[in-house]
């Protein structure tokens, strides 16, 4: 698994030169699918890995009208959302030459 807590991804949006997108593949619209698939990818891992460190502090109570705030828990969930979001961090990685690109004859 790769460690998106070190991306180097733009944390918000930022201007793309389509004509440097689509040097990374056949054409522009090639790219914007392995952009998006690696999105995708990216989306799931993510999900999974704050899924794992949440599940410990899951607190299994028949009272529903209990709620517990745990602090560390709301940390790591603000870690998460502080993260770039995956199509930043795809996007990064096609323009960085970092995925590799298999093509089905």
């Amino acid at each position: 698994m790769i460690d998106y807590k070190k991306s180097k991804a733009a944390p918000t949006t930022i201007t793309r030169n389509t004509h440097d997108l689509a040097q990374k593949a056949e054409n522009i619209y090639e790219a914007v699918v392995i952009a998006g698939k690696r999105s995708n990818q990216i989306s799931v891992e993510i999900k999974e890995e704050l899924n794992k460190k949440l599940e410990e502090f899951a607190n299994y109570t028949d009272n529903l009208e209990e709620v517990f705030e745990n602090r560390e828990q709301i940390e790591i969930s603000r870690f998460y959302e502080r993260l770039p979001k995956s199509t930043l961090i795809a996007l990064d990685e096609l323009e960085n030459d970092r995925i590799a690109v298999k093509k089905h004859d």
